[in-house]
This record gives C-alpha cells, sequence and structure tokens, in this order.
C-alpha cells in the first residue's frame, strides 16, 4: 500500500478491563482520499501501536464509515492472552480472527432441528432442544 494516502489511528475512552483480561477502546481512523481501510490494516497497526505481538488478539467490530467519506469509527478489544480470547470473545468473532473453525452443518440439519424443537413443549424442551443440537451436529 505505497501508494495509498497516509492513514491516522487515534483511540480515545480507553478501559483497562482486568475482569475480562482485555484492553478496549474506540478507534477513529481519519483516511483521505481512500474509500476505507482493511481491519487487516488496522489490527497490524494497533498492534503496533500497543506493543502486541499476535495480531490475532485484537478485535475490530462495529466499524461504521461517516456520511461523505473520510472517517471511521469502530469498537477495539486488545486481550492480554490467547486464552482470554478464547474464553470471552463470541465464536463467530473467533471464527473471523482465524482462531476458531465453524461448525459445518447443512441447511437441512438445522431446519429439522428447529422444527423437532418446536414440537416440544413444557418441562422436556431444554432436553428435546439438546438433543435437537447433538442431531443436527452429526
Amino acid at each position: 500500500m505505497a501508494d495509498a494516502p497516509a492513514v491516522t489511528i487515534r483511540t480515545r475512552k480507553f478501559i483497562k478491563n482486568s475482569l475480562l483480561q482485555r484492553r478496549q477502546m474506540i478507534v477513529d481512523v481519519i483516511h483521505p482520499g481512500r474509500a476505507n481501510v482493511s481491519k487487516a490494516e488496522l489490527q497490524e497497526n494497533l498492534a503496533k501501536m500497543h506493543s502486541v505481538t499476535d495480531n490475532t488478539l485484537v478485535f475490530l467490530q462495529g466499524m461504521q464509515t461517516q456520511f461523505g467519506g473520510g472517517k471511521t469509527t469502530g469498537f477495539c478489544c486488545i486481550y492480554d492472552n490467547l486464552d482470554a480470547a478464547k474464553k470471552f470473545e463470541m465464536k463467530y468473532k473467533l471464527v473471523r480472527n482465524g482462531l476458531g473453525e465453524k461448525a459445518e452443518s447443512s441447511r437441512k440439519q438445522l431446519k429439522e432441528a428447529k422444527n423437532r424443537k418446536k414440537k416440544v413443549r413444557g418441562t422436556g424442551r431444554r432436553m428435546a432442544a439438546h438433543k435437537a443440537k447433538k442431531a443436527a451436529k452429526g
């Protein structure tokens, strides 16, 4: 990206969340002359700014470009270690960051499990949902 214009990254509302073993902040990206900045590029730059060795510990979400372009704002979490990230971050975000695999299941299996779950009422509902989930996994 040598030919691309420079990008400025500013962080605000920085919090050290020791209960969740992470640093969290709001990220403002100023990118005049560019449509937007890729999350991978932002992860790399934020990892350098906060001296993180592994880029996969930087989770970006909710990136919204301001009307007219030139500025994007989002939320960032930087976990202290890999175990904390796997413990506290949602599964789909782990998959997005390359820390987990997506559970492959066919559309038909998911629908059949949903319909089996709909037929059960009352106290056995939780158990039936558990069985339906197990059946969908394979």
